[in-house]
Formats: C-alpha cells, sequence, structure tokens
C-alpha cells in the first residue's frame, strides 16, 4: 500500500496533509500524484467519492511558484457547488506553503467585486466556463503565465453544454501547459477533447467510489405514477431520516414534491437550476446545518455538493442511465459509514431498472410497496433553526463575533449553536430549534460586533 512519503512531497505538504487528516492515498491519489508532480497530462477516470480534488490538488500546489503573483493554475467545475468545494480543498492544501491566493469565479453572482479580486492578482483560480469566459472577454483574467489547467468533472462539462466554452478557454492558454483531465465516465468527446488539447496523456482509471458499495444498502419498489408521492411520504415516515435527498429528473417535479412534502409536514426544499444564487445558498446552508431534513434535488446536486454523512438517499424516480444512479446514490454510504439508498420506479420505467441489472451483472432487491404505503405519516422535525444576520465578510464580521454575541448579551449556551455559515454580505446561524425565537429577539434587540444588525429567520 502506498504512503504519501512516497510521492517526494515537500516537509510542508507532507506535515498539512497528517494536519488534514489524510493517512493512506486513494487509488486516483496513488495513480495521478506522481505524473502531475512530474508536470505529465492525466486523463483519469475517477468516480465522485475517490478523493480526486486532492488527486490534482496535492500537485497543483506543490508546483506553484509563490513569488510569481500570477495565475499558474485554473479549475474549471461544471457547477458553482463544485467550484467552492474545490477551491475550498485547494486553500487547505495551500496551506504547506505561503501567500498562496485562491481566487473562486463563477456565474450567479456580480461580476464586479470578481474584477476588483483579481485586479490584485491570483495564484489559482477555479470557475466555471461561462464566468471564466466573461472574464477574458474582459481582459480582466490573464492565463499568460499559466502552468496548469484541470477539467474536473469533464463528462458533466459536456451534458451541460460547455464544450465550446471549454475550447474557448483551452484555445487562450499557452501551449506548454499540463492538463490534467478528470472524467466518471468515457464519452467520445471526453476523448476528442483529449486528443486536440493533450500531449501523450497517462490514462488513469480508478474503480474506488464508485459502482458497488458494501456500506451502501439499496431496495426499490416499484409504486402506480399516482403513488409515487404517497410512497416517498411513507418511506421518510419510516426511514425518519436526520438528513435525506430525494432525487428527481426534473425542476418542475422537484418543486412540486417538495411543496407537497411541505404541505404534510416534511421540512422540505427544492433545489434545482432555477434558483438564485442567493437562494441556493440559502437552501444548502439550511440543508447543511440541520434546519431542514430533506434535500428534493435534480442531478445537479449527484456531484459536486459537499455533504457529509448522509444516511438516506431516494430516487424520487430512476435515474436517466446507470452512471448518473450510481453518481445519485454515492452520496451516501461514505467514509465507511452505513448508507441506505431506495428508489421508486413505475412499472413503464422498468427498463431503466433493467440497465442497471445489465450493467452490474445481477438483480436487484424488491421491497413490499404496499407494507411501505401502511406507513403512517410522521414528519421529521429538524433539530435546529437558522437565523440569517443581514452582515458578513464584505463588513469585517466574523463566526467569532456571532458567536460571541448568541452567548453573550443574547444568553445562549454555545453547544445550542450549530454551523456559522458566512457569505460576502450575509451570515447565517444555526441554534437550536427551541431557542430560535429567544436568540432572534436576543439579536434584534442587542448587538452584534458593537453594531445593530438586521436578523430574521431565513
Amino acid at each position: 500500500m502506498s504512503s504519501f512519503n512516497d510521492f517526494g512531497l515537500s516537509p510542508a505538504m507532507l506535515t498539512n496533509l497528517a494536519h488534514l487528516g489524510f493517512e493512506t492515498p486513494t487509488e486516483i491519489q496513488a495513480k495521478a500524484i506522481r505524473p502531475g508532480l512530474s508536470g505529465r497530462d492525466v486523463i483519469a477516470m475517477a468516480k465522485t467519492g475517490s478523493g480526486k480534488t486532492a488527486a490534482f490538488g496535492i500537485s497543483l500546489v506543490e508546483r506553484l511558484n509563490p513569488k510569481l503573483f500570477a495565475v499558474q493554475a485554473l479549475v474549471l467545475c461544471p457547477t458553482r457547488e463544485l467550484a467552492d468545494q474545490v477551491a475550498k480543498a485547494v486553500r487547505e492544501l495551500a496551506r504547506a506553503r505561503e501567500n498562496i491566493k485562491v481566487l473562486t469565479l463563477c456565474g450567479g453572482v456580480p461580476i464586479g467585486p470578481q474584477i476588483g479580486s483579481l485586479s490584485h492578482g491570483a495564484h489559482v483560480v477555479v470557475g466555471t466556463p461561462g464566468r471564466i469566459q466573461d472574464h477574458l472577454r474582459k481582459q480582466t483574467l490573464s492565463l499568460g503565465r499559466l502552468k496548469t489547467v484541470v477539467l474536473d468533472e469533464a463528462d458533466r462539462m459536456l451534458d451541460m453544454g460547455f464544450q465550446e466554452a471549454m475550447e474557448d478557454i483551452l484555445s487562450q492558454t499557452p501551449p506548454a501547459r499540463q492538463t490534467l483531465m478528470f472524467s466518471a465516465t468515457w464519452p467520445d468527446a471526453i476523448r476528442d477533447l483529449s486528443r486536440q488539447y493533450q500531449k501523450d496523456p497517462l490514462d488513469i482509471r480508478a474503480q474506488e467510489g464508485g459502482g458497488d458499495n458494501p456500506d451502501i444498502e439499496e431496495l426499490f419498489y416499484e409504486v402506480s405514477p399516482s403513488s409515487r408521492t404517497d410512497a416517498v411520504v411513507a418511506l421518510l415516515s419510516e426511514r425518519q431520516p436526520e438528513s435525506c435527498i430525494v432525487f428527481c429528473t426534473t425542476k418542475q417535479h422537484c418543486d412540486e414534491l417538495a411543496t407537497e412534502l411541505g404541505d404534510r409536514g416534511f421540512s422540505a426544499l427544492a433545489l434545482h437550476g432555477d434558483l438564485e444564487q442567493k437562494d441556493r445558498d440559502s437552501v444548502l446552508v439550511r440543508f447543511g446545518n440541520q434546519s431542514c431534513s430533506i434535500l428534493v434535488a435534480t442531478d445537479v446536486a449527484a456531484r459536486g455538493l459537499d455533504i457529509k454523512s448522509l444516511p438516506l438517499v431516494v430516487n424520487a424516480e430512476p435515474a436517466r442511465d446507470p452512471e448518473v444512479h450510481t453518481h445519485r446514490i454515492g452520496r451516501t454510504g461514505r467514509a465507511g459509514e452505513q448508507g441506505h439508498a431506495i428508489t421508486f420506479c413505475t412499472p413503464a420505467q422498468g427498463h431503466k431498472i433493467s440497465r442497471i441489472e445489465a450493467e452490474r451483472g445481477r438483480s436487484v432487491v424488491w421491497g413490499d410497496t404496499e407494507a411501505l404505503l401502511a406507513n403512517p405519516i410522521r414528519p421529521v422535525a429538524p433539530a435546529m433553526s437558522t437565523l440569517c444576520i443581514a452582515a458578513g465578510r464584505k463588513d469585517k464580521l466574523r463566526p467569532g463575533d456571532v458567536l460571541g454575541a448568541l452567548t453573550g448579551e443574547a444568553g445562549i449556551a454555545g453547544s445550542a449553536v450549530g454551523k456559522i455559515d458566512l457569505f460576502d454580505h450575509q451570515c447565517f446561524v444555526a441554534v437550536e430549534k427551541s431557542l430560535a425565537a429567544k436568540a432572534l429577539s436576543r439579536l434584534e434587540s442587542g448587538r452584534v460586533k458593537g453594531r445593530k444588525m438586521r436578523v430574521r429567520y431565513a
């Protein structure tokens, strides 16, 4: 079994990895770090949960020159959520080096502040193709000193129609750059992209992180179209998950199911591509801090979301193909924890389950639908409520200021305060549900960091 000591990493990086809890390299890390460090191009197949961010992030950080204050590495991601997650991981890895600046450039937020941040320089940029193109057009982003480009979840970017944007961006990078391409699947378009923009890439395939997972217990139920929602409600009532993602195929189905679950007393929020960024942030914050038990999502949430310890994944309807199904259920059963995945299927959708069986070479396990539907409705009550403070990073607000205001003037025990999420112009804080009204009242009448601030329920 390989060790991080085997790759010739700097002592500072090894110390940092130990501090971050990295013990033994995953399969993709063991195969990709050394060629990444040598500057070689890589095309790698790695599934969700395989540790691929560190697989490219470690070599990317090690190859940076901190004294050269120019963009030396660019990571392209399909969604804002994945870009945020990757940027956070790269920043953690970059603690091994001094004064490394990592910028996130994504759509859905004003471009002005991004231009301001770019004017002060950066070593690493992580972003979505559309917004990176915007900055290149405005000449607010220079890639002339670029050493490494990473295409993360390249197949997903192609699925989302970013092929032209990716090609346009790559055409504006130096010919001598290193190109690292990570993809969960191998469509022809990925191979074409590799042939056009990579030089003699090392072909890596990692099996860890996808496919059969012994830590996931899977069950399938056949339902009629009219009883699908009743079946989801019955399942949630039976399982009582603290946290659960319910996958739908369309945005409309997401909204309808989230509304129906809410009407029946469940704490559910919809997540899909039509949400404005501030609403998207609010939804993910409330789900992540246990103020909301159920996230009803399209496949935009199947990859990239940094959601830990998810005990249950529900497919309200089957995914479009076995690979997407694997990505969906891969959200549960992580880090050695037992996960559960339930899929509902109408008779007309049986062919999709047959494809899953053909891919796996064995039959799936079917549950008793009649027994499931007999469960009485028992909504799950979230443990926390979320308060939103109308100030953030740009107002010099820090998590400690919020915690201090709650445990000081507001008189709330520190153990009753949950996750604090800080954004540029707002801050979300989770408080035990029974104390949320008291916390809101005290914060409204008191001060945070010596100032009066507007506070509301998220």
